[in-house]
């Protein structure tokens, strides 16, 4: 079974970058814990990150491809951060809507508790579900949703 996990752009920044915000932990750190809970889980984990919208769009079509000419057969989903794309990128939107894999949204901070302009997700509706506000744990809670609820299907 196997997870992805896709970040956009700034995130590479974590631990850095507002802390007050996103906290302390390192980008490096978040994947190696992201990494062990799917292991622990029993369900393989592979990682990227793009700061470019069309990267994370090319990532959705190839796990897409990948599934439909079976080179992976068992994915239990995608978790998904798109930071600031999620407020105005309409061909994320589109990507995750055209593939037939679960998505999980995630934000490390409550965006509802933030400027108004994070208040709005063009990508939420075509996700599976959306989980923010509870720091770096949300890719965790995310995780597990996915793989126990792969072994249901």
């Amino acid at each position: 079974m196997k997870i992805y996990v896709i970040n956009g752009p700034n995130l590479n920044m974590l631990g850095t970058r507002e802390p007050e915000i996103y906290g302390k932990t390192s980008f490096e750190n978040l994947l190696a814990e992201i990494h062990e809970k799917c292991h622990a889980l029993g369900a393989e984990c592979e990682c990227f990150h793009s700061n470019h919208e069309g990267g994370i769009i090319d990532k959705l079509h190839n796990i897409h491809a990948d599934t439909m000419s079976g080179r992976v057969n068992d994915i239990a989903g995608i978790i998904l951060n798109a930071g600031a794309f999620t407020h105005y990128s309409y061909a994320i939107r589109d990507a995750v809507s055209a593939i037939e894999i679960p998505v999980i949204e995630v934000h490390i901070s409550n965006v509802h508790k933030r400027e108004e302009f994070r208040h709005k997700s063009v990508i939420s509706a075509v996700c599976e579900g959306v989980l923010c506000g509870f720091g770096t744990a949300g890719y965790l809670m995310a995780a597990e949703y996915l793989i126990s609820t792969r072994t249901k299907r």
